[in-house]
């Protein structure tokens, strides 16, 4: 899997113009999926996530996790972080997870999320997409399971 987070002070997404979910302080999520990945790595990527400390504590140094700030999380479905854009002039997404397991561990993910505690928000897999956020820091960090 592949995640890109944002922290976020807050971030809404829409489709068609209609709000489907909406989070305050906390992280939008950016989430590809491969075609090797499974329920486990799902999971542990929602732990690795919520227990990641890049929030600031009193001291102004990035010391406490989305956990321990009580942020929210903004789960958005993004196929294209596996864009193979090493030939040619259009991407392919030949590395993605075929539709129905991208789904499936997208849920599962958003669910993991949750389950340790936190509030989680989210897009509408496989639709077309308006994201909105207000990036804090900026602070933008990319996670690949497949480097650990």
């Amino acid at each position: 899997m592949r995640a890109l987070l944002q922290r976020t002070t807050v971030a809404r997404v829409r489709v068609a113009g209609a709000p489907v979910g909406e989070v305050g302080a906390g992280l939008v999520i950016l989430l590809g999926v491969g075609p090797d990945d499974d329920e486990a790595v799902a999971d542990a990527l929602a732990r690795r996530v919520t227990e990641l400390r890049i929030f600031d504590d009193d001291a102004g140094r990035t010391n406490l996790s989305l956990i321990d700030v009580g942020g929210a999380v903004l789960v958005v479905s993004q196929f294209t972080l596996y864009a193979d854009t090493r030939r040619g002039r259009r991407p392919g997404f030949t590395g993605a997870a075929a539709p129905e397991l991208a789904e499936r561990l997208y849920l599962r993910f958003s669910a993991a999320v949750r389950a340790l505690g936190v509030v989680v928000a989210t897009g509408r897999f496989g639709a077309v997409m308006e994201v909105e956020l207000v990036n804090d820091g900026p602070f933008t960090i990319w996670l690949d399971t497949a480097d650990r």
